[in-house]
């Protein structure tokens, strides 16, 4: 055999590379590599895309549908941390993926939609969340999203989906016109190809190229009681921007819903959710009431702004009393969104897995769950 021969022998007996992905079982570990590259941008609608991203070496992501991870973007010199919902399916898990919409102003959205290309590397940790029809088993359930609040859903439909489960599962999405339904041609097509998934949307107006036949206006209960007239009984799961959650809420609790069934899940980094303000009272009522109690100095180097934060509450609620807004998600310490580095100072943090040891090592710490031991200076 000639030497080109053996070469040409040689490639043709080397694994191809996806089946070569599909091959090994190790599981993705962020702990020890949380390094994901882009393999695929896929464009949902005119401002929604989606990213596709696999482990630099071949490993399977083990989810649970409707969980998040966090992610730290190099942006502008700066790591921005951003919790996004993983809107794949756990039934495929060589690749993980997150659907992202484009925010006027918004620092990651655009950055992700202008600069994200396959090949792109950036750093992850998670998956982290308790918002899953995993954590709550149910015959039948209801999935309530609006706008961008279909990325966890879709995680939940197309879990049941590829697995054939026998689940009677209701879908509604609310979109501002029928070009902005997130999934439509996939949605419609599972509601075609399975009787027991049942997708409608809600539209608020007609789009440019398109006049909107269904359900218009918004979500309520004559619309509901329609689509899902045996909504009582189900599971019900919600998503979305805080107003339409808020209207959701209210909505069901007048119509005599279980709310112990009820479940939703937000990232709203710019207004608080009533989770994350009950903190913010608990801090006042604490810091008014507890005159005993040590007070620190907080510092923040980047704005300038100093506050007083007594030693039994967070830096964050502190920070929020005092009219300081620090980026934050979760307030549990799980996220990892509000995570900031410590110029000086230490503090007490009890936090939920959002921060890696050698993270807290290396000085940086979650403001949420972190009270101070001293006077403290963060690079904020």
């Amino acid at each position: 055999m000639s030497a080109g021969d053996a070469v040409m022998d040689a490639i043709a007996r080397a694994p191809e590379p996806a089946a070569a992905r599909l091959a090994t079982p190790a599981a993705w570990d962020p702990d020890a590599d949380d390094a994901l590259v882009c393999r695929a941008v896929r464009e949902e609608t005119h401002d929604v895309r989606t990213f596709v991203f696999s482990s630099l070496t071949p490993r399977r992501f083990a989810h649970r549908p409707g969980q998040f991870l966090t992610f730290a973007f190099e942006i502008g010199g700066q790591t921005i941390n951003r919790c996004y919902t993983i809107s794949s399916a756990p039934t495929t898990p060589d690749t993980v993926a997150i659907t992202v919409k484009r925010v006027a102003g918004g620092p990651v959205s655009n950055w992700l939609h202008d600069r994200m290309r396959p090949g792109s590397v950036v750093h992850a940790m998670g998956p982290m969340g308790a918002f899953s029809c995993f954590e709550h088993p149910a015959p039948k359930y209801l999935l309530l999203s609006g706008g961008s609040g279909v990325t966890p859903m879709m995680a939940m439909a197309r879990t049941f989906h590829d697995l054939a489960e026998p689940r009677d599962v209701a879908f509604v999405h609310s979109a501002r016109t029928p070009a902005d339904i997130v999934f439509r041609a996939e949605l419609e097509l599972m509601a075609r190809r399975d009787a027991s998934f049942r997708f409608a949307a809600i539209c608020e107006t007609d789009s440019p190229s398109e006049r909107w036949h269904g359900f218009r206006g918004r979500l309520g209960l004559p619309a509901l009681e329609l689509i899902a007239p045996d909504f009582r009984e189900r599971e019900i799961f919600v998503c979305g921007p805080a107003p339409y959650m808020a209207a959701v809420r209210a909505m069901l609790a007048g119509a005599g819903f279980d709310m112990a069934r009820h479940h939703e899940e937000s990232f709203d980094f710019d207004a608080l959710s009533a989770e994350q303000a009950e903190p913010v009272i608990l801090a006042e009522a604490e810091l008014d009431a507890a005159p005993t109690v040590r007070t620190f100095r907080v510092a923040f180097a980047r704005s300038g702004r100093t506050i007083d934060c007594a030693e039994d509450v967070t830096v964050l609620s502190a920070a929020r009393k005092a009219g300081v807004r620090l980026p934050s998600s979760c307030a549990k310490g799980m996220c990892g969104t509000c995570k900031s580095k410590l110029v000086s100072g230490s503090v007490e943090m009890a936090h939920a897995g959002g921060i890696r040891q050698r993270e807290i090592d290396a000085g940086l710490a979650l403001l949420c769950c972190s009270r101070p031991k001293s006077d403290l200076v963060v690079d904020r």
